[in-house]
């Protein structure tokens, strides 16, 4: 089995994990255990609490009048605060990468057939946020 694989190892999945907690439960305490990438998981995840309210008006131009942020799913709504905060604030990742990471994180928590719906959102966020990539 490749360490990769695994939802402890996978920093996405604890980013997501971490957020899911703080932003739906207001006595979650956070505390970020070892791992290698420790300090990426703790600036992803302070950042986005910091930045919620930007990225909430970020993500409701981006998606447009189809959706509307606050009606999505919870997990979903964590998963496009988060990538969206990478997408704006960390310029040396490859939105590929970004949306490649967080749809292979996103397998643990939801079905494959809301991954597509998810890429999809994230794609169309992508594409808004970032004006020049690859």
């Amino acid at each position: 089995m490749r360490t990769s694989y695994s939802p402890k190892n996978n920093p996405r999945v604890i980013i997501i994990q971490k957020l899911y907690g703080k932003f739906f439960n207001d006595e979650e305490k956070l505390d970020f255990p070892k791992h290698r990438f420790k300090k990426f998981i703790k600036d992803v995840v302070s950042g986005t609490i910091e930045r919620n309210e930007i990225l909430t008006e970020e993500l409701d131009k981006s998606l447009g009048n189809e959706f509307k942020l606050n009606n999505l799913d919870k997990l979903f709504q964590v998963i496009l605060k988060s990538a969206t905060y990478e997408l704006l604030y960390k310029p040396n990742v490859s939105l590929k990468i970004i949306i490649k990471e967080y749809l292979t994180a996103s397998n643990f928590f939801i079905e494959n057939s809301q991954t597509k719906y998810l890429n999809a959102l994230l794609d169309n966020v992508a594409k808004k946020v970032r004006i020049t990539d690859e």
